[in-house]
């Protein structure tokens, strides 16, 4: 199977480094949403990343769906999201605001790279959103004891919240005080010290207007 999309994306990396802590081999093509859009197009119409195409042809789009599929091909007993219950809405619910920030992020780098003139709303509204969902993630890592955000083994919460605090402090560092988020800042240099956060990693290199 082959993953596309570079690994700046918060998005695809989450998913590479799952697949290495997995254990599960992989080829990376790092075709650019920019640059690259007519290649992505026959495995995803949206044109977007990440896209994971298997060995049979299936193509995978977006990475809830493409974690989902490989916690079920590793099995319950190696997958980093339980199942059920509680301990699986805490975890879903910690990628989803994660994975919110990503986007708002991601959206915001290109109001600031792609628009010669940025529409005030539009940026005052992410910013707000950013800090706010930055202010939670803070509040609840620094209650958690455990080296994990849910205990002692690594999760997908983890992995996402570790990718977007990277993106977010190269894309916009002035909205990222470590200061601030010293717990958030604290999990992330936990994550990143990690051999497949140390192999799975790019500078950012935003599209140009």
């Amino acid at each position: 199977m082959f993953l596309i999309g570079q690994y700046d994306s918060p998005f695809v990396r989450r998913v590479a480094i799952a697949l290495r802590l997995y254990g599960l081999a992989f080829e990376h093509r790092p075709w650019s949403t920019f640059g690259d859009a007519d290649r992505i197009a026959p495995y995803n119409p949206l044109r977007r990343v990440p896209t994971l195409v298997l060995d049979d042809g299936e193509a995978l789009i977006e990475s809830t769906i493409i974690l989902d599929y490989l916690d079920e091909l590793v099995g319950e007993a190696k997958a980093m999201l339980p199942r059920s219950g509680a301990e699986r809405r805490k975890h879903l619910r910690l990628c989803a605001l994660a994975s919110g920030l990503g986007d708002k992020a991601v959206s915001l780098l290109y109001e600031r790279v792609l628009r010669k003139e940025q529409l005030a709303l539009w940026v005052e509204r992410c910013q707000a959103q950013i800090s706010d969902v930055l202010g939670v993630l803070e509040a609840e890592r620094a209650k958690v004891t455990t080296p994990y955000w849910l205990g002692d083994r690594i999760g997908h919460a983890d992995i996402v919240v570790a990718c977007v605090v990277r993106f977010t402090r190269e894309a916009h560092p002035q909205l990222f005080d470590v200061s601030r988020y010293p717990a958030l800042s604290a999990h992330a240099e936990r994550c990143e010290a990690l051999a497949p956060f140390k192999e799975i990693v790019q500078p950012l290199a935003p599209p140009k207007g």
